[in-house]
């Protein structure tokens, strides 16, 4: 049988302070995601995109220490539910982003749906931030700077409890891959869960390869597959330039090949997020078109 894969548009830039990852979606839809994707034999389904508002249209954030809280967590509790639809249909979703605050509602969707036969989900994080501040050690309040927390039950409790069940990842099952720019508070929320923690300096050191291997066993202990959430400002800003946040030193273009090639060979994804493409940040689309290169290498496309 082919197998499917459902494409779900979350062009949202609520949970970020710089404006243009909402054209994230389009941009990869530009740079052929769905073309390449058939070309491997799956079946795709474009599903479109996730209404949602645009900050001009909202009143200020009553929140500081949350911005668009009410706004984020409604768009994410509809993208909850359109991934656990999918996955009903035996379809991989794909969801196209918008800024990381999408994992909360995607995973959420995972995780609903293992949930109720029982069963738990890793969580591989490719990001150079943390992303585990909760709204009382975010120095910004912006929202996308806390979807780990609120993913492994930490939080504002409309977040936290998108799925049904808080925690939706276990903490022991989530491996954050890249770190090159963390919080202070983050270091603490990051130690006081135990979340397994690959920094760039680990992959200087070990090597891709071998982070690769250690990370994917975790990931894989005790559950029945894992989500895996790319923020593509793990890839170096020289290769990755349309970010909203990027930082100096992160993975190559061939590591991030790596990475996704070596998450296919297990034969145990789920889910696909991609998150923080920003055209208005971009060179003549050179950011979606490497996603998309990453995000075919996951599905299994191979040199040979």
């Amino acid at each position: 049988m082919k197998k499917e894969i459902a494409i779900i548009g979350f062009p949202m830039d609520l949970g970020a302070s710089r404006r243009g990852v909402d054209m994230g979606p389009f941009a990869l839809r530009v740079a052929q995601i769905k073309a390449k994707l058939k070309q491997l034999n799956y079946i795709v389904h474009d599903i479109g995109n996730i209404d949602i508002p645009f900050p001009e249209n909202l009143k200020a954030p009553p929140n500081p220490s949350a911005k668009f809280l009410t706004e984020i967590a409604e768009a994410n509790r509809r993208l909850a539910d359109v991934v656990y639809e999918n996955l009903q249909k035996s379809r991989i979703p794909l969801v196209l982003g918008g800024d990381h605050s999408l994992a909360i509602g995607s995973v959420a969707g995972t995780s609903r749906y293992f949930q109720e036969q029982e069963k738990k989900i890793g969580l591989l994080w490719l990001d150079a931030h943390a992303d585990i501040n909760t709204p009382q050690t975010s120095p910004t309040g912006n929202i996308h700077g806390m979807p780990v927390a609120h993913i492994l039950g930490l939080g504002e409790k409309q977040l936290s409890q998108l799925s049904g069940k808080a925690p939706m990842v276990d903490p022991e099952s989530c491996v954050i891959i890249g770190l090159r720019d963390v919080d202070e508070g983050e270091k603490q929320t990051l130690c006081d869960l135990g979340v397994h923690v690959f920094t760039m300096q680990h992959i200087d050191e070990m090597g891709l390869a071998k982070v690769m291997d250690e990370a994917l066993t975790i990931v894989q202990a005790k559950t029945s597959g894992f989500h895996l959430s790319f923020d593509v400002d793990w890839i170096d800003p020289q290769g990755a330039p349309g970010v909203g946040t990027p930082a100096p030193g992160g993975a190559t273009y061939r590591e991030g090949h790596l990475a996704m090639e070596k998450a296919f060979d297990t034969g145990k994804i789920i889910a696909i997020d991609i998150a923080e493409v920003n055209p208005i940040m971009d060179h003549g689309n050179q950011t979606a078109i490497m996603a998309v290169e990453m995000v075919v290498s996951a599905f299994g496309k191979k040199i040979l």
